[in-house]
């Protein structure tokens, strides 16, 4: 049926247009009721229950029907909260019978009152439609709203109609449903009395105004780890200057939360302050005793030169939250049968939530999830609701859990309908798969990884030609043969973006047929790859570059040690290894070259441990040793991906996916600066190489590692580096590679980067042919901005997975004390680093309920002293370690001074049997 409107409206030339518009309306969509004899049992989609399952609802005994309004399923989407059978159908906005419960907004009405007087059109409708179905039936719809007005006219309507709260309340079998209720807004669970702490947000449409006019600034929220009562705000835009600013102080960061989007207003200059540097985290278990943040913000300000000093703002209002659900354990209330308790998030950025529960006995020790709903302006905590428990604190599937979701790391299992789109087993090369494509399975090529290795995306080969110049292949696994744009295959790729490696686990973007089998580069077997191959001259130079996808069939699958072994044996001359040999002597020639350019060799702590075969727990933790062929795989990789980067930049210059590494400001480089400086030694930072040169000068004879440590520090100074598209850049320059134009080929296994980049360059080639989405710059562009988000998730993820694994291993090993090099002094602790575990901690010179010791703090230098000791950065100390389980939320390694010896201060060498988890455990000031 057909219903048409007309209406006149006014041009902008002044003439008038007559406008039409028109509903088509259906008459053949079932209510979803099977057997239903008016609707002759039609229905679209899944079907309502014949007779839903009773919820035990004090205020509704008969079988029923919930229809929640739009407010409420937006409200408590995140709560997974299925009390009864939600009215499918019903609820949808094709709605059964939409001849009779179509609605037309009428003059006057808005389009929200419009949307609540369809809602109750259709919730009669079907109470009336449900009666016809048989005499006996008693079966009803009940409409759940939180809107007043629109309840009581529901009621007025013979509708049923209750609020959320109203309905769960009345569930009596499941009184555990009452804890998932979300807040209906910030004034609802006010506290009673409680004094105005925050100023009020201004409304969107000021905030807009004083954006547009430069009075406010729009940027991101970021929270500090360190320092509860500290934040930055990145700022949008192009506007270089006040691009960061400080936020300090509770009511300056005004109830904003990690990630949210805000408007601030920049303070005068003589309110500017500099980056605090103490370490404080929120120990209120009075949730309002707001008079002690007061003292606590007074030990934020630090007398500082007027150069340290920083662009400092206030958040005068919120664009848009950032909320999710967030990971964590209830801090239960200390007053007996209290149904308000505060939770404790995993992610130290995050404040605490103050939620209601009667599970509290229950839920305690356990990780659970809450949900923010909103933050009252007169209340220390925002309010939250509970969302689901997760299991126990400390159990390693729990613990797993946590930190995948914490990072936003997904990990559920491969659908059916991403399965469906992999190839049927057994699988084969095929005379199809073939064309465009040449074989390179003579080639003596071979693999190597890291022990253990099941996704193996590249390998290499080396041999010499006839005109006595060399050939060298880097070959990757072709995986965009198997994977076609825009299936659900493919789909799930790009939002997973990249694989996570943790320390026990690996969640594949690829299905494990993929990534550990059909795609997989091993050894003596015909696989399907995309070969880079270079006639070079002995002298690493490049005469000749081709790209084509290929047959390959690996001769050997190597460890880096294994390849080592072979470069170093004087027995081994095989093809394997005269083909080794050769990548290692050209690979030494172009890394030379490299840092002859600028590039920088840094460093970073990566450790490695050995599991128990039986119980999966870490037995032994060490540094990952690098040998030559670490090296050697690396330049090649490395080379790889600068020549696909300028032969897919050549043939799509506005869409071609790169990666770039920006250069740091140079406020960056002033720790490392200043602690080269307190060894006599000079860092010049102006470009990549006066800084690469600087750090190879930065010798010590007495000092062996200070090079090391200075090399970690300058790792600290870098910017992350991004993907983007050629089209929406202009900037391509990779500073860590003194590269002008870099891209990501060589692991398309595990990075989704890789695969957009073999489409362009199979397109560039002739092998594939492209799609629209290929060349869409803002598509490239949005899929960057995943890629580049995934990335830095999964880099948390992985250090999150090592940090718990210490944990464990220390958890058995007990107390040990090691030598450890000062990184950082702050106010009132050190940072200090463990070479033997590659494991970095705090040390803390304040305790909870002991004296505070003498610590004065200079910025300059920089240097703490504490009593008559002075430390600097890079100071040799000893430290010990153990696991610190007082804290079951945070449980952490907590490092303690033991040499210098300092009355007071330092750990007496004879307290290898302290039991941190005994009567004692209260009076321990928890660290980083």
């Amino acid at each position: 049926m057909l219903k048409s409107k007309t209406f006149l409206k006014k041009t902008r030339a002044g003439g008038v247009m007559k406008i039409v518009r028109e509903h088509y309306l259906r008459d053949d969509i079932g209510c979803g009721a099977p057997g239903c004899a008016a609707c002759g049992g039609a229905h679209e989609g899944p079907a309502l229950e014949p007779q839903p399952q009773d919820p035990a609802s004090s205020l509704c005994p008969q079988p029923h029907y919930l229809l929640p309004d739009t407010n409420v399923l937006l409200h408590q989407i995140v709560s997974a909260w299925r009390p009864g059978t939600w009215a499918s159908g019903a609820s949808s906005l094709r709605l059964p019978g939409s001849l009779e419960t179509y609605v037309e907004q009428e003059q006057g009405e808005n389009a929200n009152d419009r949307n609540d007087r369809a809602i109750r059109v259709a919730a009669k409708w079907y109470n009336e439609h449900l009666k016809k179905m048989s005499a006996d039936n008693h079966l009803q719809v009940i409409f759940i709203t939180n809107d007043r007005k629109n309840k009581e006219k529901a009621v007025e309507e013979g509708i049923p109609a209750f609020t959320c709260e109203e309905y769960v309340k009345s569930l009596t079998a499941n009184p555990e449903l009452i804890d998932r209720l979300a807040c209906l807004s910030e004034e609802v669970n006010e506290i009673e009395s409680g004094k105005i702490i925050f100023s009020e947000h201004l409304p969107l449409s000021k905030l807009q105004q004083g954006i547009k006019s430069g009075t406010y600034l729009q940027g991101t929220f970021r929270a500090s780890r360190e320092n509860y009562l500290e934040a930055t705000v990145w700022i949008h835009g192009d506007n270089e200057e006040n691009k960061e600013i400080i936020l300090q102080g509770l009511k300056h960061l005004n109830r904003a939360v990690h990630e949210d989007t805000v408007a601030v207003e920049l303070l005068p200059k003589s309110q500017w302050v500099a980056p605090s540097s103490v370490v404080l985290q929120d120990e209120g278990q009075n949730e309002e005793d707001v008079e002690k943040e007061e003292e606590r913000e007074r030990m934020l300000k630090t007398a500082v030169s007027e150069k340290m000093l920083k662009p400092t703002g206030r958040v005068v209002g919120i664009i848009k939250r950032n909320w999710r659900p967030y990971c964590g354990m209830l801090s239960k209330s200390d007053i007996k049968e209290s149904r308000r308790h505060l939770f404790t998030p995993a992610d130290k950025r995050i404040p605490r939530i103050r939620i209601e529960t009667r599970q509290a006995s229950t839920l305690e020790g356990r990780r659970i999830i809450v949900a923010i709903d909103g933050w009252p302006r007169n209340s220390r905590y925002p309010n939250g609701h509970f969302v689901r428990n997760l299991g126990d604190v400390g159990e390693k599937e729990t613990e797993t859990e946590v930190l995948l979701l914490e990072h936003d790391v997904p990990h559920q299992p491969f659908s059916q309908a991403v399965l469906s789109f992999l190839p049927k087993m057994p699988w084969s090369i095929t005379e199809k798969d073939m064309k465009n494509r040449e074989d390179l399975r003579h080639l003596c090529i071979c693999s190597v990884d890291p022990p253990g290795c099941t996704d193996i995306d590249d390998a290499l080969h080396c041999r010499e030609l006839e005109n006595g110049n060399l050939e060298v292949g880097v070959h990757i696994a072709d995986v965009s043969h198997f994977i076609r744009p825009g299936n659900a295959l493919d789909q799930e790729s790009a939002r997973r973006g990249t694989t996570v490696y943790l320390c026990e686990k690996r969640i594949d973007m690829v299905p494990e047929l993929l990534s550990s089998n059909l795609c997989s580069l091993k050894c003596d077997v015909d696989r399907l790859a995309f070969s880079c191959i270079w006639e070079m001259n002995h002298n690493a130079e490049i005469l000749k570059t081709k790209f084509t996808k290929s047959v390959i069939n690996s001769k050997a699958s190597l460890t880096y040690a294994e390849a080592q072994l072979r470069i170093d044996s004087a027995n081994m001359n095989d093809d394997i290894t005269t083909s080794l040999r050769g990548l290692n002597k050209l690979a030494k020639i172009l890394k030379k070259r490299r840092i002859e350019k600028g590039a920088l060799t840094l460093s970073s702590p990566e450790v490695r441990f050995h599991m128990d075969s039986e119980t999966h727990d870490p037995i032994d933790l060490q540094t990952k040793e690098l040998r030559e062929t670490n090296s050697m795989v690396e330049e090649f990789m490395l080379l790889a991906n600068i020549s696909v980067a300028k032969k897919i930049h050549e043939e799509f210059s506005e869409h071609a996916l790169l990666r770039k590494h920006p250069a740091p400001p140079p406020s960056n480089y002033e720790i490392l600066v200043k602690a080269a400086r307190s060894r006599n030694l000079e860092i010049k930072t102006d470009t990549a190489k006066s800084l690469a040169e600087s750090l190879d000068r930065a010798e010590s004879p007495t000092f062996p590692y200070l090079n090391t440590l200075l090399r970690i520090l300058a790792t600290r100074c870098m910017m992350q580096a991004v993907y983007f598209c050629s089209g929406m850049d202009n900037d391509f320059h990779h500073y860590g590679l003194a590269s002008p134009i870099y891209t990501h080929f060589t692991s398309p296994i595990r990075r989704y980067a890789d695969v957009i980049v073999h489409r362009l360059l199979a397109v560039a080639v002739g092998a594939d042919c492209t799609y629209p989405e290929l060349t869409d710059k803002h598509k490239l562009a949005d899929i960057c901005k995943n890629l580049n988000f995934r990335h830095k998730m999964a880099q948390y993820a992985q250090r999150a997975s090592v940090a718990f694994h210490t944990q464990l291993f220390f958890k058995s090993k007990g107390i040990v004390s090691e030598e450890a090099y000062i990184l950082f002094v702050r106010k009132n602790a050190i940072v200090v680093l463990i070479p033997k575990y590659g494991l970095e901690g705090t040390v803390f010179f304040e305790e909870k309920d002991k004296p505070n010791p003498r610590l004065i703090y200079d910025d300059e230098i920089p240097s703490l002293k504490i009593e008559d000791t002075v430390f600097h950065v890079f100071d040799k100390v000893k430290v010990k370690i153990m696991l610190d389980s007082s804290n079951l939320q945070h449980q952490k390694i907590r490092m303690s001074l033991v040499e210098p010896q300092i009355p007071g201060i330092s750990i007496p060498t004879d307290t290898s049997n302290t039991d941190l988890n005994g009567p004692e455990k209260k009076k321990i000031k928890l660290g980083k």
